[in-house]
């Protein structure tokens, strides 16, 4: 291998690493990572340190593709609380279930285009899901809310919806996000702020 093509492999180092560090899709970050990490070896290969070239392979480029990969599919997730008796499971109320499922679908597509899957938890009954929000087992849950638990503010939902998605969320930027962009009818949205302590404030 001549001069020039160790000059142009070489260039292919700094070139793949600014790709890294522009790409805004986590998955094809992860991609070019692992190119980044292929050019690295063949390059300490080319140069005579083999060595150098197998740790690159196995250490810089498959262990660490593959702990970035669990890193970013763990994290990439907004977890959804919810009733195990809401309208996705029976059919009590078509107007209910219209609206959750609308719901559904403008949040898959909210955090979709942030590259984020949205995860639907199911709990038993309110306490639960209540208690699994406070615990920070779900960024968010959404469930009907019932007639008592309504207040003057929200009569002008009721006017209309008898009974609301009541969708509290404890993670600010995702509690933003939501009430920019949803869309969905009969949604009331709550921020709750949930300290390690365990208290809760609103």
């Amino acid at each position: 291998m001549n001069d020039n093509d160790i000059y142009v492999i070489t260039a292919l180092l700094p070139l793949s690493a600014l790709m890294v560090v522009l790409q805004v899709n986590p998955y094809h970050a992860l991609v070019i990572q692992g190119i980044l990490g292929a050019v690295a070896t063949l390059i300490y290969a080319v140069l005579g340190a083999a060595d150098v070239a197998l740790t690159q392979a196995l250490m810089g480029t498959l262990l660490a593709i593959t702990l970035y990969a669990i890193a970013v599919r763990s994290s990439l997730v907004m977890r959804l609380g919810v009733l195990k008796n809401t309208p996705t499971d029976s059919v009590q109320d078509d107007k209910a279930k219209r609206r959750f499922g609308q719901l559904i679908d403008d949040l898959r597509t909210i955090f979709g285009k942030r590259y984020m899957r949205l995860e639907l938890v199911p709990y038993t009954n309110t306490q639960t899901l209540h208690r699994a929000l406070m615990d920070k087992e779900v960024h968010a849950t959404c469930a009907p809310r019932s007639p008592s638990e309504h207040d003057n503010q929200d009569d002008a939902a009721y006017e209309t919806d008898k009974e609301p998605l009541h969708t509290a969320i404890r993670v600010r930027r995702i509690y933003d996000i939501i009430q920019t962009e949803v869309s969905s009818p009969g949604i009331i949205l709550i921020y709750v702020n949930v300290p390690d302590s365990g208290e809760e404030h609103k």
